[in-house]
This record gives C-alpha cells, sequence and structure tokens, in this order.
C-alpha cells in the first residue's frame, strides 16, 4: 500500500491517495501554529496506520515550518500523547 502523504493547503488537509480512496486530515493554519481539526480514513482502509501517518507528517511539517501543533482531533491527540511524550 502506498502511503505517500501530499499536502494539499487548498483543501487544508494533509492526504494519502488509496485506489481512489482518500484518508485524509483537515487543518487550519493560524500565525505560528497549525491545528488538526479532524481525521477520516475509509472504513475499509482502516487499520493499515493510515491516521498515524498523517498525523506523523503533521508534526514533521510543523517542525520544518518551526510552528507549533494543536490538535482538536480526537485522533490525533491521543496519537501525539501516545508516540509523543515529553520528558
Amino acid at each position: 500500500m502506498d502511503a505517500t502523504v501530499r499536502d494539499n493547503r487548498e483543501a487544508s488537509r494533509f492526504e494519502i491517495s488509496v485506489d481512489g480512496d482518500v484518508a485524509f486530515q483537515e487543518y487550519e493554519r493560524r500565525p505560528g501554529v497549525i491545528v488538526l481539526m479532524h481525521t477520516e480514513v475509509p472504513e475499509h482502509l482502516r487499520g493499515h496506520g493510515l491516521a498515524g501517518i498523517l498525523t506523523e507528517s503533521a508534526l514533521e511539517v510543523a517542525r520544518a515550518e518551526g510552528i507549533r501543533v494543536m490538535a482538536k482531533c480526537p485522533f490525533a491527540r491521543a496519537y501525539i500523547e501516545k508516540h509523543h511524550k515529553l520528558p
């Protein structure tokens, strides 16, 4: 399964296209912060880690741009808490 993430800035979301379907994570850009709003993975694509890949991509973009991440999306918030615990 190809899990290449595309930042679709026009639609304000990160996307992974698989066999004509799209998993995505919507965001809002604000000064100095990217707000992760909602993550959606089509039912038949669930269980392949796509939501985590989308969240990691958002974190990589934030690091590269030197901005903060605010997770309003429950999945993104839980993922960050589980995988990116601060000391």
